[in-house]
């Protein structure tokens, strides 16, 4: 049953009265009985058994001093060293007016003057005091994450506030500290052990804050806030939470990244300093040899730059700035090459900074979130393209599009495909979808239903940048995928390093036997196609054959000659 808070305020609160007299106990009973619950007590050790037993209930305690085999000091004393008692409440019951003194360094919260006189007066202290404690508990409860014990973010945040007002001088860092593809954690080993990784790593941040001024909070599932005193190195932090790592399993190999904001600039608001030290740790993803990375001037300027084009993305969209170029795929297997296909590329014509290559824009893009509005700018613009070339008579390549992690979150994505093939008079056929490796191993059921419903309708699946995750053997044999595109830095070194060409035939071998044909794409030179058409590769992509170009050239390269 869900108590809301008018129901709250009718529930009568447990109330425990300690005293050896018994007319002061009926007389205080007496004046409280109508608006709260009772339990009695004659000294301080019968009072103990009866508060550890109702701790979880117990709304107040009333304590008399001066009583027999444990006086109400002694057990002031017990309570107070004790973490789940001294949460209580607790108003003592004195005609002495130097015990408050004792009382209070005892925990005490109140007093009430004996002999009782006014009941009004006597049931608002105790109201008030029960409400106090009720709303410091909330409040502790939402200042806390329940697992680390850190601070929750929206507190961290008025804390970190607070530590500048204090300490105008200081200079300090803000941090963000990761770690890398840690869903894989609670997919490998179950949630629970990953609970236990972000509590050694919570443990590790609050042992390392005990030799410094700092605090620390978990913002979201494996990502920490730290704000602290500046420090020239974060070594000893990455130690810390590596080491801690370690006692729970040594096997367990983690990228730890930090990325910190350095001597932060105290009138740029808080949330913004955090965001520059994010920059700066996402610029370490995938890469294992860094582990720290600090924001400086560059990656404002970056930061900047990018802030520009979010920004931009909409006027760009309605005034036609994105182009959608076209790279042609030739199937090589035959004894001359052959166009087969071609993946839509998109390029930004910026009419301030010229022309924009797509990888500087689209992680930015994918990052917050706006890469579906441009995915789907690029899948009209590529679909009117085949239907004006089957309405002109000219032959029709399947055309690959990419669609980003989010977009598959959109259940209304197969329809949404279709509507656009049937206006265009198309079949799913002649439309080929890219999706990268890493989009499969965040959320592997959810991602495996998005797929199976677009091959549903006819589509089919080619997964992008094949080799650049280390989960992709699995990946491989569990995701449902039509054609499997080699991550292009393979091909760079293949015909120079035997480590490079040693994957890329293992890989061929196992596309071989799960029948999947497999597409290299940035080849480059004759050397490389050679090894490639050696070793069983289907189809090309890259400049040794073709640039990306716009679709009046891909038609008058299909066109047949005369």
């Amino acid at each position: 049953m869900q108590i809301n808070f008018k129901d709250a305020e009718q529930i009568k609160r447990l109330v425990l009265i300690v005293d050896d007299e018994f007319i002061n106990r009926e007389l205080l009973g007496g004046m409280l009985q109508d608006e709260y619950n009772i339990l009695y007590a004659v000294n301080g050790k019968e009072a103990l058994e009866i508060i550890r037993e109702s701790a979880s209930t117990l709304s107040i305690i009333l304590l008399d001093l001066m009583m027999p085999e444990m006086t109400g000091y002694e057990l002031l004393e017990v309570i107070k060293a004790d973490e789940a008692l001294k949460q209580i409440p607790v108003i003592v019951l004195t005609a002495e007016q130097d015990a408050e003194v004792k009382s209070l360094k005892l925990g005490a919260s109140d007093f009430i003057k004996k002999p009782y006189e006014n009941p009004e007066i006597i049931r608002a202290r105790i109201a008030r005091t029960i409400g106090f404690y009720e709303d410091r508990s909330f409040i502790k409860s939402a200042e806390r994450d329940d697992l680390t014990d850190l601070y929750s973010r929206t507190f961290f945040y008025e804390y970190a506030g607070m530590m500048d007002r204090y300490n105008t001088e200081m200079k300090t860092d803000a941090a963000i500290l990761n770690v890398e593809h840690f869903h894989m954690v609670n997919e490998m080993y179950g949630r629970s052990f990953g609970d236990k990784v972000l509590i050694a790593i919570g443990d590790a941040i609050k042992e390392y804050l005990a030799d410094t001024e700092g605090l620390a909070c978990r913002s979201e599932a494996d990502t920490f806030f730290i704000y602290m005193a500046h420090h020239d190195d974060y070594d000893g932090l990455l130690d810390l939470v590596n080491s801690k790592i370690k006692e729970l399993s040594k096997g367990l190999h983690l990228h730890v990244r930090i990325g910190v904001y350095p001597r932060v600039e105290h009138d740029i608001e808080m949330d913004q300093r955090f965001s520059y030290a994010r920059h700066a740790c996402n610029t370490l993803r995938g890469n294992y040899m860094r582990y720290v990375a600090y924001y400086d001037m560059t990656m404002r300027e970056r930061s900047v730059f990018h802030e520009h084009l979010v920004n931009d993305i909409h006027d760009a969209l309605e005034q036609g700035q994105f182009q959608v170029y076209y790279q042609p795929k030739y199937n090589i297997e035959g004894d001359e090459p052959v166009i087969c296909s071609a993946e839509a590329l998109v390029r930004w014509e910026h009419p301030e900074y010229g022309l924009i290559k797509p990888e500087t824009f689209l992680h930015v893009f994918e990052e917050n979130g706006l890469i579906s509005i441009l995915d789907r700018y690029v899948w009209k613009e590529t679909i009117e393209t085949l239907g004006r070339w089957r309405k002109d008579n000219i032959t029709i390549i399947p055309v690959s599009v990419n669609v980003s992690r989010i977009d598959l979150y959109d259940e209304g994505l197969p329809d949404y495909f279709m509507d656009l093939i049937e206006d265009n008079g198309l079949k799913a056929s002649d439309l080929l979808l890219e999706i990268t490796e890493s989009a499969y191993t965040d959320d592997n059921t959810q991602f495996i239903e998005a797929i199976e419903n677009l091959r549903a309708e006819g589509f089919r699946i080619e997964m992008d940048d094949f080799g650049s995750g280390y989960s992709s053997l699995n990946v491989i044999t569990t995701m449902p995928i039509d054609v499997i595109k080699l991550d292009m830095r393979f091909i760079e070194h293949i015909h120079e390093d035997d480590k490079a060409l040693l994957i890329v035939r293992l890989i061929m071998d196992m596309a071989r036997s799960l029948k999947v044909p497999v597409v290299a794409e940035g080849v480059e030179i004759a050397a490389q196609y050679d090894l490639l058409r050696e070793n069983g590769c289907s189809i090309i992509q890259g400049h040794y054959f073709s640039k990306a170009m716009p679709a009046e050239e891909l038609e008058a390269l299909m066109m047949p000659e005369d």
